[in-house]
C-alpha cells in the first residue's frame, strides 16, 4: 500500500501508513482494496452539537506510543461541551510563543510553502456545507464498522463487538456526517463523536474517515481512531486516524464556543497541498513524497509576533492570537493556508469579516517553530 494512498480534505488530499499483509485474511470482513479517489471538496455539513446516543460504554482508546507533549509551556487547558479536550500539557494545547525558530526548516522548507497565499477559514454553516460536524452525547450502543479499505482493519482502534467482531464504536447511528448525507461517496466524510461520559476530565473521543451513511446497526469507513481524552499518548508510530498525520482531528477546529468566550486556548489545524513523507511528532504518520523541500506532517507553524492585528475585531482577532501563542499544526493535505473549524450556522454573521481579514495574513506572516526530529515514513 502506497502512503499515499488516501485523500483527505480540502482541494488535494491523501494519506498513507503501514501494512501487515498477514492480518489481511483474518480481518478482511467487509474490506475494499481499492482506495478513494482524491475529494474536490474543502468544507462540510451538519450541526454543532448533534445529538446524543443511547445508554452503552464510552469504550477504550487504541493509542499507544510516546507522550505527545513535545514543545511548548503548558497552556491552560480547553473545553468543548464540557469535556476537557486533552490535558494541558497536551501537544495541541502547548504555547509556542516563546519556543525557538526552526532556522533548519525556515531555510530549507518555508520558501515552498505558498508564501504569496492568504489564509482561508475552511468552515462556516452547515446550510452551505462547510467545516466539519461535531457530534456530542452519552456513548451509544456499538455500532459495527466495517472497512472499505486495506488499511482500514490494520491501523484502526480496535474495540470488541459484544457478539463477535473487533470494531463496535459506540457512537449514534444519526452522528453528523462531514458534508451531510448527500456527500460524495468518496469525500472526507469525517464523523467525529465526543463521547461525554466521563465529563469533565475523562471523556472519550471517536473520529471516523470517509463514513458512508449508516445502514443497519453500524457504518462502513475508511479508518479510525479511539482518542482518550485524559491521556497524552500517541498513535502507533507509522499509523494513520482519521486524518492524514495521524491526530485527532477535533481538538484542533475553531470552535464557535470558543469564539464567543473570546479566546483560543489549542493549536489550529491547517492544510497544505503537499508534503513530505515525514513526520514530526505529535503526528504519527506521513502522506507525501520525498522531497525534503516540503513540510512534514505535525510541522508547527506560528503567527510572527511583528504581525500587526491590531484592526482586526472579534472573531478575526481571537484566531489571530490563538496563531501567535499556540501556532498551527499541518494536519493533512489539503488546500494551501487552509485552516479547519467546525461547521454551525451561527457562523453566518462572522463569515464576510472572516474571509476578509484572514485573507490579508499570508503564508510569509508564519515562522516554523523548533518542537521536534523529522521521522523519515516508509513509502
Amino acid at each position: 500500500m502506497s502512503s499515499t494512498r488516501r485523500p483527505m480534505r480540502g482541494a488535494l488530499t491523501g494519506l498513507a501508513g503501514l501494512l501487515c499483509l498477514a492480518c489481511v485474511a483474518t480481518l478482511a470482513c467487509g474490506i475494499s482494496t481499492t482506495d478513494p479517489p482524491p475529494d474536490g471538496s474543502s468544507g462540510s455539513s451538519g450541526t454543532s452539537g448533534g445529538t446524543s446516543g443511547t445508554s452503552g460504554t464510552s469504550g477504550t482508546s487504541g493509542t499507544s506510543g510516546t507522550s505527545g507533549t513535545t514543545g511548548g509551556a503548558p497552556g491552560p487547558g480547553t473545553m468543548h461541551a464540557g469535556c476537557r479536550i486533552f490535558p494541558n500539557d497536551n501537544a495541541w494545547n502547548r504555547t509556542v510563543d516563546q519556543e525557538p525558530v526552526d532556522t533548519e526548516l525556515m531555510t530549507s522548507v518555508m520558501p515552498g510553502m505558498a508564501l504569496a497565499k492568504g489564509l482561508h477559514p475552511d468552515w462556516g454553516t452547515m446550510t452551505d456545507g462547510y467545516g466539519i460536524p461535531i457530534t456530542v452525547g452519552k456513548a451509544a450502543a456499538p455500532a459495527k464498522i466495517d472497512w472499505n479499505t486495506d488499511y482500514g482493519p490494520l491501523e484502526s482502534d480496535k474495540l470488541a463487538c459484544p457478539s463477535g467482531g473487533d470494531f463496535c464504536y459506540p457512537i449514534p447511528l444519526d452522528a453528523k456526517i462531514e458534508g451531510g448525507p448527500s456527500a460524495d461517496t468518496d469525500a472526507d466524510r469525517h464523523v467525529l463523536f465526543l463521547a461525554n461520559d466521563g465529563a469533565p476530565d475523562h471523556c472519550v473521543l471517536y473520529e471516523l474517515y470517509n463514513t458512508q451513511n449508516a445502514s443497519g446497526s453500524g457504518f462502513v469507513a475508511s479508518s479510525g481512531a479511539i482518542w482518550k481524552l485524559d491521556s497524552n499518548a500517541l498513535r502507533t508510530e507509522g499509523w494513520t486516524s482519521a486524518d492524514a498525520a495521524g491526530l485527532a482531528i477535533l481538538p484542533g477546529l475553531v470552535r464557535l464556543e470558543e469564539i464567543k468566550r473570546g479566546e483560543i486556548t489549542h493549536a489550529i489545524r491547517f492544510t497544505m497541498d503537499s508534503s513530505r513523507q515525514a513526520y514530526i511528532h505529535p503526528a504519527t504518520h506521513a502522506a507525501g513524497n520525498e522531497n525534503a523541500a516540503l513540510p512534514p506532517m505535525g510541522l508547527r507553524v506560528r503567527l510572527k509576533a511583528s504581525f500587526d492585528d491590531s484592526g482586526f475585531t472579534g472573531a478575526s482577532k481571537v484566531i489571530t492570537t490563538a496563531m501567535k501563542k499556540y501556532g498551527l499544526i499541518l494536519a493533512d493535505n489539503g488546500s494551501n493556508w487552509y485552516i479547519s473549524g467546525e461547521s454551525d450556522n451561527a457562523w453566518e454573521p462572522e463569515m464576510d469579516a472572516l474571509l476578509q481579514n484572514l485573507g490579508k495574513v499570508k503564508g510569509s506572516d508564519f515562522e516554523i517553530v523548533k518542537t521536534g526530529t523529522v521521522t523519515i515514513a516508509p513509502k
